[in-house]
């Protein structure tokens, strides 16, 4: 009898967890079909608000990361992927919040705060982007710069599963990470 119990309450979480998957799609493909018909689909935006800002901006020729930015096509492509992967972290009992992207603010702000004022980060021009608890760090800094201490930093802040540093030496060189595209 207990083993029946048990079943059922994981079909029915299972079933909640479905039920919000399907909600969460049906409102991104809502607001994307209402956009739809007033954005030009070259656009290039942060379609979905992840959290992306500048942790620092020291003077030079930097190229900013793409970040979470896409065209209208890209967006609406991505989806149902962003559905698919929010929902699993809860159904696989890794998050207490029923989509992974509902942890990016509280982390971006966390970022934000730790880092205000960080003498470490002086001479380097780095942007953050937060998306599924995903963390990537991406810029310029110099040779000297600790991009492990960075890691292990942006690792220990609450909720963060993942960090990835892009960050290139040369500001001159090609950056490893996606840049806007050239304005036309």
């Amino acid at each position: 009898m207990r083993k029946h119990r048990a079943v059922r309450g994981r079909m029915a979480r299972t079933c909640r967890a479905v039920t919000l998957g399907v909600a969460i799609f049906v409102t991104f493909s809502a607001v994307a079909m209402a956009q739809s018909t007033t954005v030009d689909p070259n656009e290039i935006r942060n379609w979905y608000n992840d959290p992306f800002f500048a942790l620092s901006s020291a003077p030079g020729a930097c190229a900013q990361p793409l970040g979470p930015r896409m065209t209208k096509a890209e967006a609406d492509d991505d989806a149902h992927y962003r559905v698919e992967r929010g929902t699993t972290c809860w159904l696989a009992h890794q998050c207490s919040k029923p989509n992974s992207y509902l942890y990016d603010a509280d982390i971006a702000q966390a970022i934000r705060t730790q880092f205000k004022d960080d003498a470490s980060l002086a001479g380097t021009s780095l942007w953050i982007t937060v998306q599924r608890r995903f963390v990537y760090a991406e810029g310029c800094a110099g040779a000297q710069f600790d991009r492990a201490a960075l890691e292990r930093r942006l690792s220990a802040i609450a909720d963060v599963e993942q960090v990835f540093v892009r960050v290139s030496v040369d500001p001159h060189a090609p950056p490893p990470y996606k840049t806007l595209p050239p304005s036309r």
